[in-house]
């Protein structure tokens, strides 16, 4: 028996929608969670284990309140299967690069052609890396902020430096496919047809970094004119994370002059009697926007979070608007997580979000493991529900079509 999931909750906003998502990398996996999160019936078609390639990708741990079926569509019954899937759904999401799915026989045209589409009020979500002129190139998060312009204005002494792989794949790529696909079956209540949905996620990166590139293009002090000495972009000295004396970090962001007037009234408080710089030198609030005393402020600053533990500057501005705050390990964000939460269970997963107010989403997972899924793990079960008898069932494993037999999930 499969664990209860989203999708078993009538009352949430996506109930009743079905989605077949063609497993793939992080970006796929992550606008199919989201629509799973909020209700959505997701079907995850793995590769079966003998056409799986040598080096297995990393673990899917984007997959709960999914399924997952392991078909071969190579194989002619196989791709039978895999279209009687598509046909009946909603939603579509293809992970793969330009042309693969149309070479596998499934691609838009079969279900969306005006005269012989046979799903035309399918959502066929496509999600790739670059459009024209790269569109056909290999990459990953980091070349696609490369080429988006943002990654040129980030901080770093010497370069720039990047935030993990979250902006292009996540944010840019599975969290925009998500919302284009929301759009359009929205769209679809009106027209009663279904659409292609194009992301990629260096258009996607740049779509969201509409603040930053625009003002980057206007004579204002947010961003420099040479990387790293603007306000928002690692020059300012009020906007930066600094070491304290136990190794961790504090974060500090009082760009406001009312802000930065309480960090400095509280950080000058906590710190010795009379401590300044070598030369006397300590800062005052009316010099917030002296550029030429940044470097000193700096200084000042780091020297004087290097003489306590981060703990200790946390509770120094605990319930202030000083605007600076600890930088959290996972575990200390999750346990932070918990207080929040009606189960004040430890909540390593990260809970759904935006929260609806009538209809939010399930509760956490409590286990990075409980979001990981078993490639075929509901095969036989998904293959009645499609109505293929026992017998067309074997027919399909006697073809090969289901490579070997179904991964028994683990409940």
């Amino acid at each position: 028996m499969s664990k209860p999931s989203p999708a078993d909750d009538t009352s949430l906003p996506l109930s009743g929608i079905k989605v077949i998502e063609f497993a793939g990398l992080a970006p796929g996996p992550m606008a199919g969670m989201i629509l799973a999160d909020f209700g959505a019936e997701v079907i995850r078609v793995d590769k079966t284990s003998h056409t799986s390639s040598d080096t297995p990708p990393p673990p899917d741990v984007l997959a709960r309140g999914k399924r997952s079926i392991a078909v071969d569509t190579k194989t002619k019954s196989g791709h039978a299967v895999v279209r009687r899937l598509v046909e009946r759904a909603d939603v579509l999401i293809d992970p793969f690069r330009p042309g693969v799915m149309e070479r596998l026989g499934l691609g838009p045209e079969v279900f969306l052609n005006e005269s012989t589409g046979t799903n035309k009020r399918l959502v066929y979500a496509r999600l790739v890396g670059f459009p024209r002129p790269h569109k056909d190139m290999a990459g990953h998060d980091l070349n696609y902020l490369a080429l988006s312009g943002v990654l040129s204005m980030f901080p770093g002494a010497d370069k720039p430096e990047f935030p993990l792989n979250i902006l292009a794949d996540f944010a840019g790529g599975g969290v925009m496919c998500a919302m284009g696909t929301l759009l359009a079956l929205f769209e679809r209540n009106k027209s009663g047809r279904g659409q292609v949905v194009d992301t990629n996620m260096m258009s996607g990166v740049r779509y969201l970094s509409s603040f930053p590139l625009l003002l980057s293009g206007l004579p204002l002090p947010h961003f420099g004119t040479r990387r790293g000495t603007g306000l928002l972009d690692g020059g300012a000295p009020f906007y930066s994370i600094y070491m304290c004396a136990d190794g961790r970090w504090m974060s500090v962001a009082c760009l406001e002059p009312q802000f930065f007037k309480v960090f400095l009234k509280r950080f000058l408080d906590a710190l010795p009697t009379g401590f300044a710089l070598e030369d006397g030198w300590q800062p005052a609030y009316s010099g917030q926007h002296d550029t030429d005393a940044w470097p000193l402020l700096r200084r000042f600053m780091e020297r004087g979070f290097a003489k306590q533990p981060r703990d200790y500057w946390a509770k120094v501005f605990d319930g202030s608007d000083a605007c600076a705050v600890p930088v959290l390990t996972p575990g200390e964000a999750a346990a932070l997580a918990a207080t929040s939460s009606s189960s004040r269970s430890m909540e390593f997963t990260p809970r759904a979000h935006p929260t609806l107010e009538r209809t939010p989403a399930g509760v956490a997972l409590s286990d990075p493991m409980s979001s990981m899924l078993s490639r075929g793990a509901h095969t036989d079960e998904i293959l009645k529900e499609l109505d293929l008898s026992e017998d067309a069932r074997e027919a399909l494993r006697r073809e090969g079509a289901l490579g070997d037999q179904p991964t028994v999930a683990k409940l």
